[in-house]
């Protein structure tokens, strides 16, 4: 995918790069096998020093040197036909070279099995869990160390620079406040120093307020008040326009956000979008966009009490409570509500019970998709000890860069929802108890904290954003 005629945007070898880096290894099943380097003919990593990664055929990732830069008098042409000044072209060599340096680190630790690190880390990512967790160390100690992010300036309150805090889209606002409160270690102090842009458009606001009251569900009033914005920032700054939006993001959790960019694909085609709503089907593309997991937060904390028995002491087998948001929601709830004990579903809870305790005595938690494919019970389930049962279609599921949720969940497809009880009866004990000690180590994964803290929620965010502006090599 070329984002100009001088301004390539390469995935530098995402269906090797990425497996390779983040494939856990496996004499079984695995590309390259216990990290031995592959063969030169595929990939050749002789040279793993500060040069950008080599591209597969099909891509133009040229390595940068003092003989491909042009004479200091010189400018290049950009997208939309910008010329931009040799002044930029220095940006972008210093940002792509920053960048291969953590990408030759990233390498030398599967290489060698071990990760490098200038001061004490409070956790090891440890596990078959994780594709690779070396590669994941490495590669979130780089995010640490180097990742900065500029926040466009533009735009007003509350539409732009302010989402919502509670409830079942929080995690939007909640990533906006923590660009925007000045504390971050991740903003950049000035754009020519960033490596990714946000457009700090909130959609949860567009809806709540350029919608109220809803009386028409057409999209066109969020469509055109988000490209207004996009087009703001692309006329008054060089930053889109060098990259056709390739190291550019948004991020939100509702419904309707993957709909900004229906209207004009080419204009977003590189732009990267960080959604809950991450549904395949509906142009959610893993390799460019990033899923943002759902959380359910109460207005009164930003942490809720989790009640999880130990896993022998379980009683239920599965367990759900939600409405029939949807059809997956509409079969489940008809098939099983009322049906049977170990198989407890419910579209209301009964009187006097509780939902986290329930959650924490039941051994697999089932996380159907409603509306759209995303659900918080899925954060929930990390939360309650319980082995998450994914019933879902076309979903691409969060940190999948990083996680093998094979390993410590359920997959069910929707046409086997009768099925559920004998597909979890047919789970091996052991097998249960892997899953679930495996559900506990990753919490932290799923834990929201303000500030935020090393591999919880928000830095996992974040290194789904590293990840993609790692994979993308911007031309001069």
């Amino acid at each position: 995918m070329e984002v100009s005629a001088s301004c390539s945007y390469a995935l530098l070898l995402f269906s090797i790069f990425l497996i390779f880096i983040y494939s856990f290894p496996s004499k079984q099943n695995h590309l390259f096998l216990a990290f031995e380097p592959p063969p030169a003919s595929t990939h050749n990593t002789s040279h793993l020093s500060t040069e950008p990664l080599p591209s597969s055929s099909t891509r133009n990732t040229s390595h940068l040197s003092a003989e491909s830069l042009p004479s200091a008098s010189s400018s290049v042409p950009a997208g939309n036909n910008t010329i931009i000044p040799i002044k930029k072209r220095c940006r972008l060599e210093r940002i792509e070279a920053d960048l291969a340096q953590a990408r030759a680190a990233i390498h030398e630790a599967i290489q060698k099995r071990s990760f490098k690190s200038d001061k004490d880390e409070i956790f090891i990512p440890r596990g078959s869990m994780y594709r690779n967790a070396y590669a994941f160390q490495q590669s979130h100690i780089e995010m640490v160390k180097r990742f900065k992010i500029w926040a466009y300036r533009d735009g007003e309150r509350p539409l732009v620079h302010s989402g919502p805090l509670k409830h079942i889209y929080a995690i939007e606002g909640q990533f906006i406040d923590e660009i925007e409160n000045g504390n971050s270690s991740f903003i950049a102090q000035h754009p020519d120093e960033a490596h990714a842009f946000f457009a700090p458009v909130s959609v949860q606001h567009i809806v709540e307020y350029v919608y109220r009251p809803i009386t028409s569900y057409d999209r066109d009033r969020l469509v055109r008040t988000f490209k207004d914005y996009i087009m703001v920032v692309a006329h008054k700054y060089p930053y889109w326009n060098a990259s056709n939006g390739a190291d550019h993001f948004m991020l939100s959790c509702h419904d309707w956000a993957p709909g900004v960019s229906v209207d004009d694909p080419e204009l977003y085609k590189n732009f990267v979008r960080v959604l809950c709503n991450a549904n395949m089907s509906e142009g959610f593309q893993p390799e460019r966009d990033a899923t943002l997991p759902e959380f359910n937060i109460s207005p009164l904390s930003l942490t809720r009490h989790w009640f999880s028995k130990p896993p022998q002491n379980r009683s239920i087998l599965a367990f759900f409570s939600g409405g029939r948001h949807g059809d997956i929601r509409e079969g489940l709830i008809n098939h099983w509500v009322g049906k049977d004990n170990e198989i407890q579903v419910n579209e209301y809870l009964p009187k006097g019970k509780d939902y986290a305790r329930l959650m924490g005595d039941s051994k697999y938690c089932l996380c159907p998709s409603g509306f759209e494919v995303a659900s918080p019970r899925l954060v929930e389930s990390f939360h309650s000890g319980c082995v998450p049962v994914i019933i879902s279609s076309n979903y691409s599921l969060p940190f999948n860069d990083v996680l093998d949720w094979t390993k410590f969940s359920v997959n069910i497809p929707v046409e086997k929802i009768p099925e559920i009880k004998k597909i979890l009866q047919g789970i091996p004990e052991y097998e249960y108890l892997k899953m679930q000690k495996r559900v506990t180590k990753l919490r932290r994964h799923f834990q929201l904290n303000r500030p935020p803290k090393p591999f919880d929620a928000l830095h996992m965010v974040l290194h789904s954003i590293w990840l993609r502006r790692l994979n993308i090599r911007l031309q001069h």
